[in-house]
């Protein structure tokens, strides 16, 4: 099973920003612990520009996509319409418990096409939407 994450604006910060919310490890470091712990092939993808995220959920050849958008969850009609368009399913994950933080953050645009969704466990969001396709193919 081959797996794609997508990490949208500000992730690339994960580790140095608000470290009360995100936790003091880097993604990439994460990343390579999940590649090691999962028997799936991963792939990792990161931009803040909106366009390179559709581009890259467009070009994927996964079996699966887990997004955490970031800030464009709750403004992003055309990622939304993006997750929509493509075959590939995709589980919408968070680091946060977004229903805890400002209100603006509880409305999610793409939580109504993605296949699932993951948010409030820390990093550990994203092993779980790994469980997730591990158990779907089984």
């Amino acid at each position: 099973m081959k797996l794609l994450i997508i990490n949208g604006p500000n992730l690339n910060l994960i580790g140095q920003r608000e470290q009360e919310i995100y936790g003091k490890d880097s993604f990439e470091s994460y990343f390579e612990e999940l590649k090691s712990k999962k028997s799936v092939d991963l792939d990792y993808f990161q931009s803040n520009i909106e366009g390179e995220l559709i581009d890259s959920l467009q070009a994927s050849n996964h079996d699966g996509i887990i997004l955490n958008a970031g800030g464009y969850t709750h403004t992003s009609v055309a990622i939304r319409d993006c997750i929509a368009a493509i075959t590939t399913p995709v589980v919408e994950v968070h680091i946060s418990n977004i229903m805890k933080r400002e209100s603006f953050r509880h409305e999610s645009m793409i939580s109504a096409v993605a296949e699932g969704c993951i948010f409030g466990f820390g990093l550990k969001s994203y092993g779980l939407a790994i469980d997730y396709f591990e158990q779907k193919v089984n």
